[in-house]
């Protein structure tokens, strides 16, 4: 399932809307700037970087496969 999931995001199968791009990756980065200043809590900033992150690919590459796995159903 994994493998499909990466073959999914590569394969340039857009399946965002341009608002839900821009929103994805506001957001994302965003996030993923609050997640690098300095916390105490080491691991929810992590967490919330690795989420800021994946937020902003999902935006770039107009891709998410959550969205593809439900319209399959």
């Amino acid at each position: 399932m994994t493998n499909q999931m990466v073959r999914d995001i590569f394969s340039l199968q857009t399946n965002l809307t341009t608002t839900e791009r821009a929103v994805s990756v506001a957001l994302g980065l965003g996030l993923a700037a609050v997640a690098a200043q300095p916390r105490p809590n080491k691991l929810l900033s992590l967490a919330a970087l690795i989420a800021g992150a994946a937020l902003a690919i999902r935006g770039a590459s107009g891709h998410c496969s959550m969205k593809s796995a439900i319209q399959r159903i």
